[in-house]
């Protein structure tokens, strides 16, 4: 058997590993890659192994860095069944209709401004060649056992981090093989706990924040000081925001600030259309969280929700102060970028982060102290206040990811560390080997292990 590491490897994006067993090929996500130049490159890189050669994709969850790449693999060959949760495969279709729209919208700018060194400059792909994508998703049932090949099967079980999330067990001539996906915090706002791997003989476990611990604060308390203390000063709160989870987290947080009434009546705003529909997702999928429906219709009063483009443009203009929560979150495209085009030089306005910031992001730069920040081919000046909620990731931490390994029933043979920067991946080597006795590696990207 052959594990390929095409993505995800030495970087927190891009995620695709591939399992060859005789002639059956297995692509466990396929992601897009996010952050500095050389990643993103790769998107436009054809796969070491031919798309049409694939015979299936399990799909651990619906964010653009393990779904993104999809419309790309169909394109260039792939013909298979895509295998997800019911909840992952409603994410990924909002996701991958956004990605190609920001795309599509983003090229024409820069054809039309001529910012890009690209003439012309084309998008990744379009919202017609997400259209062949969909047909090919394959709803299962967490839990359930599903046979792909007379010596293979699979079955997803819960991971939290967003709603449809889920770990993968495969089972392939008797090996059982664990992929974590991604992992929430056992103690998530909005997610239920994950549910714990009982046996594997191989494991591949992220490893995002595995050199982080995160801080116990009250990300309550932090909130309500940020809203606070912008208002008093006239300024605007801008929460750059993952569409999926993340957005309704912070709504469910200021929700339960108004309800206390320890921030002042002021416009707060939801400008993502796509975190509005994952509203719905929300209300439909409602085993896989913690909010009742009810929960989410009150939530939703407290709210301006902006779809319209112009409605957008309105608040961006609009002087007075608010609280804006709008994608993507780590900077990388969408609405946030027209805010910040207006606001992040302005001393009044707070930037707050909420989510990992990959290398090479915008949301990473202004996490390191940048001076200034490129947008649409224009550098604008920081004087905004740049502000962390570190403890709401909806990546487990270290101690998360090591105890996601406590319960399992038998050492396996070994443990990749994968969905990580080279230094978080490393310490989170040392430390199951420290408390586990498992042999660990860190795989580097485009290498083929053989078990």
């Amino acid at each position: 058997m052959k594990i390929h590491f095409l993505g995800g490897a030495g970087t927190v994006t891009g995620s695709k590993t591939l399992i060859e067993h005789n002639n059956l090929r297995i692509l466990i996500d396929c992601g897009m890659f996010q952050g500095i130049k050389s990643l993103r490159e790769l998107n436009r890189e054809p796969l070491s192994i031919l798309p049409e050669t694939i015979d299936f994709v399990l799909l651990t969850h619906g964010h653009l860095d393990h779904c993104g790449w999809l419309p790309k693999l169909v394109n260039e060959g792939f013909n298979g069944k895509i295998f997800c949760t019911r909840p992952t495969k409603e994410i990924s279709r909002l996701i991958l209709y956004d990605s190609a729209k920001i795309q599509e919208e983003e090229a024409k700018k820069a054809n039309e401004e001529h910012f890009s060194k690209h003439d012309p400059a084309e998008p990744l792909y379009t919202e017609a060649e997400v259209d062949a994508v969909i047909p090919k998703f394959r709803v299962v049932e967490k839990d359930l056992d599903v046979k792909l090949d007379d010596d293979v099967s699979f079955k997803f079980f819960y991971a939290s981090h967003i709603l449809g999330a889920c770990s993968i067990e495969l089972t392939i001539d008797g090996k059982v093989l664990v992929f974590s996906g991604d992992i929430g915090q056992d103690d998530d706002v909005l997610m239920f706990p994950p549910n714990k791997p009982q046996k594997a003989d191989y494991v591949f476990l992220e490893s995002t924040y595995g050199n982080r611990l995160h801080p116990q604060t009250n990300a309550l308390l932090e909130l309500e000081t940020i809203v606070n203390n912008t208002f008093n000063k006239g300024g605007t709160v801008v929460i750059p925001s993952f569409a999926v989870e993340r957005v309704q987290t912070m709504m469910y947080l200021i929700w339960q600030l108004k309800k206390e009434e320890r921030i002042p009546n002021m416009p707060y705003v939801i400008d993502t259309p796509m975190g509005i529909s994952v509203l719905d997702v929300f209300k439909d999928n409602r085993t896989w969280h913690k909010l009742s429906f009810e929960d989410c219709d009150e939530m939703c009063k407290v709210f301006t929700l902006i779809s319209d483009y112009k409605d957008s443009m309105n608040a961006v203009y609009d002087k007075q102060p608010k609280v804006v929560i709008a994608a993507s979150g780590m900077i990388t495209g969408g609405r946030v970028l027209s805010y910040l085009e207006h606001l992040i030089d302005k001393p009044e306005t707070t930037v707050t982060l909420v989510g990992y910031q990959a290398e090479g992001t915008r949301g990473r730069k202004l996490l390191e102290g940048a001076q200034e920040i490129k947008i649409y081919g224009k550098y604008y000046p920081v004087l905004a206040n740049i502000m962390l909620i570190e403890s709401l990731s909806a990546h487990g931490d270290q101690k998360d990811l090591l105890n996601w390994l406590s319960e399992l029933e038998t050492k396996p043979k070994k443990v990749f560390l994968v969905h990580g920067e080279n230094e978080a991946a490393d310490e989170l080597r040392l430390k199951v080997q420290e408390q586990y006795g498992f042999d660990s590696q860190v795989p580097f990207l485009g290498q083929v292990v053989e078990i």
